[in-house]
């Protein structure tokens, strides 16, 4: 990576098993998401998506859900996540976080 351009990208692979397809929405400043793969499950009705979300330093995303479970992986940089019934989470490259179905949660790039 150049230090140049000092992107901590906190990068994270988030693994959605959703209930409805997800449209693909315009991407705001300073976020870049990339789907990985897209595969139906066993399960009829479900499917799991895997995409990596590359987040510049200082940018969050807001409070929010999901349809279904998120799985997070950090590549590299620092994420504080906020998961509603649990204290606040820093983590840095090479830790994991589950969300359960319908939690709301936020997350930030903090180096």
């Amino acid at each position: 990576m150049k230090t140049t351009r000092l992107l901590a990208r906190a990068a994270l692979i988030a693994g959605s098993f959703l209930t409805i397809p997800t449209a693909q929405a315009q991407q705001p400043a300073g976020f870049t998401r990339t789907d990985l793969q897209r595969h139906d499950l066993s399960a009829p009705g479900r499917e799991a998506v895997q995409v990596r979300v590359d987040i510049e330093p200082g940018k969050a995303f807001g409070r929010h859900t999901h349809p279904g479970e998120e799985i997070i992986y950090v590549l590299t940089g620092t994420l504080e996540y906020e998961v509603d019934g649990r204290p606040p989470a820093t983590l840095k490259a090479g830790d994991v976080l589950f969300i359960p179905a319908g939690t709301i949660h936020a997350a930030k790039n903090v180096g």
